[in-house]
């Protein structure tokens, strides 16, 4: 059976409204900050608007790096880019002063709901979560605090969180079929023995009628593009030169698009209705980009049901 290991990652940015600023900043200053709603209540992490009431907030307060367990699960095998490298609980802690639970990871043989507990500030701080390095066992009273306003010198107003998402994939009947044909340089879908429609790639059952597919039907290899976008920004780890286009591409025979590059074309002249081909590379597994065919653009009536 195929399997491969395959990883999804992405930069996500954001910039950072009032509260979220000032609760990130305040880490860096190592200071925490909650919020507090009409009710009185202080939530901690602070939010913009009332969890109950929809209600704008801004009265930022501050509260103690203190606070208690209420409850948490071990993790004996820390996995890459986790808090700890040696095994931690990772435990819902209410700060002293605060009205909700802050998610973070505790540093301790053992945990128990219950226990007190400190923040460990990281050395080197930027204004993140991660400025928080854990939480240790303390024994000691709640620091006295200096009732922070919430407002710094050089706030932090944006940030960049690493997205990754790390997964083994395998592929099944259906799919295993497809990547096999494609390393022959051909395109295999399957039929739905109910509505007859061809489903490429094809999942193994038809999405619309709920029955298993098995009817393998070879389709394109000349396709028209439905529609398609203008990529402007470049990816990580891609060595493509912006701008180029990826459209949704619909094979001859297939009732399904599938999305790819398009090519062999300056960006600002693909179209709906262009016929392109798949351009192979040598000893590639699926198809480098699609490039135009020559043929006269395809009728709207022909495609329409495909966008």
């Amino acid at each position: 059976m195929l399997k491969a290991p395959l990883v999804v990652e992405f930069p996500f940015t954001r910039s950072l409204g009032p509260v979220q600023s000032a609760f990130l900043t305040g880490l860096r200053e190592r200071t925490v900050l909650g919020v507090r709603t009409t009710d009185g209540r202080v939530l901690v992490p602070p939010v913009e608007y009332d969890p109950v009431t929809a209600e704008e907030l801004r009265d930022l307060v501050e509260v103690a790096p203190t606070g208690t367990v209420t409850t948490w699960a071990h993790n004996p095998a820390p996995r890459r880019d986790q808090p700890l490298a040696t095994p931690f609980a990772w435990a819902l802690i209410r700060l002293d002063g605060a009205d909700t639970a802050l998610l973070h990871a505790v540093d301790a043989d053992t945990v128990h709901t219950g226990m007190r507990v400190r923040i460990r500030w990281a050395d080197d701080r930027e204004g993140a979560i991660t400025d928080i390095a854990c939480f240790e066992p303390y024994d000691g009273p709640a620091p006295e605090l200096t009732g922070h306003s919430g407002e710094f010198a050089d706030p932090v107003t944006g940030i960049v969180a690493p997205a990754r998402l790390d997964y083994t994939y395998s592929p099944g009947r259906a799919q295993t079929a497809y990547i096999t044909a494609l390393s022959q340089q051909r395109t295999v879908g399957e039929r739905c023995p109910r509505c007859r429609k061809v489903y490429v790639p094809p999942r193994g059952a038809c999405p619309t009628c709920g029955v298993a597919t098995a009817e393998q039907v070879e389709v394109g290899p000349h396709g028209t593009v439905t529609t398609f976008c203008v990529v402007n920004i470049k990816a990580k780890n891609l060595d493509i030169e912006v701008p180029y286009v990826y459209g949704h591409i619909a094979l001859d025979g297939a009732d399904l698009a599938l999305h790819g590059r398009i090519a062999g074309i300056p960006y600002d002249q693909v179209r709906m209705g262009l016929r392109v081909e798949p351009v192979w590379t040598e000893g590639a597994r699926y198809p480098d980009h699609y490039r135009p065919t020559g043929e006269p653009d395809a009728d709207y009536d022909t495609y329409k049901e495909l966008l």
